[in-house]
């Protein structure tokens, strides 16, 4: 049986150069509507965005730019996108903390489906987010891992989710649950133990979901 493998190649290399145009241009998109604040064809920027990823962090390298860009990009999209959604949603409403997040002494016990179980003891800014929480008609989960998240999902049912991650797992988690209004607040300070994150913004998104 006789194979093209020139023809295929030609087919091949086309599609590689296309992709590439189309990751770039959606970089460039989504970098001017990260700086300027005013969203242009969100929908293609996402969908080139997290299905070139890899490819669109590479491209970022070649050009001495700052991968984290790129998820940047991706998270403020969702935020603006979904922001409507988020904040006219009045049930079921939850937030999700990383583990990473508690102080080294936390004594919390961890649920085998609810993540860890805060006693509010006040040595981390988990305890602040819990009584905010509870003004605002939000449920907080720490959890662990992603395995949490499904497995709280089955029993809740989540109505819409506010999420604290890092560089490397927000957009990413954002995408799986983006199913529901979500919001996404990066970690200030990651490294999978005694991380940082910005309360005031997280406070503030459950905030304005009280009007």
């Amino acid at each position: 049986m006789y194979i093209p493998y020139e023809f295929l190649g030609k087919i091949f290399t086309y599609l590689v150069l296309f992709a590439l145009a189309g990751t770039g241009i959606a970089l460039l998109l989504g970098a001017y509507s990260f700086k300027k604040r005013r969203i242009i064809f969100p929908g293609f920027v996402l969908f080139t965005l997290y299905l070139f990823y890899s490819p669109s962090k590479l491209l970022c390298r070649f050009f001495r730019i700052r991968e984290n860009l790129v998820d940047d990009i991706l998270i403020d999209l969702r935020n603006a996108l979904m922001l409507d959604r988020f904040v006219h949603t009045k049930k079921n409403r939850v937030v999700f903390l990383p583990q990473c997040m508690r102080h080294p002494e936390c004594r919390a016990r961890c649920d085998p489906i609810h993540g860890y179980e805060c006693k509010r003891c006040g040595k981390c800014d988990i305890s602040k987010i819990y009584e905010a929480a509870d003004r605002y008609n939000f449920k907080v989960f720490i959890i662990p891992g992603s395995s949490f998240v499904k497995k709280i999902f089955k029993e809740y049912r989540p109505q819409s989710c506010l999420g604290v991650a890092c560089y490397n797992e927000l957009a990413e988690d954002m995408q799986e649950v983006s199913f529901i209004p979500v919001q996404g607040v990066l970690l200030l300070r990651d490294g999978c133990f005694n991380t940082k994150a910005d309360v005031e913004e997280i406070i503030r998104k459950m905030e304005i979901c009280d009007v």
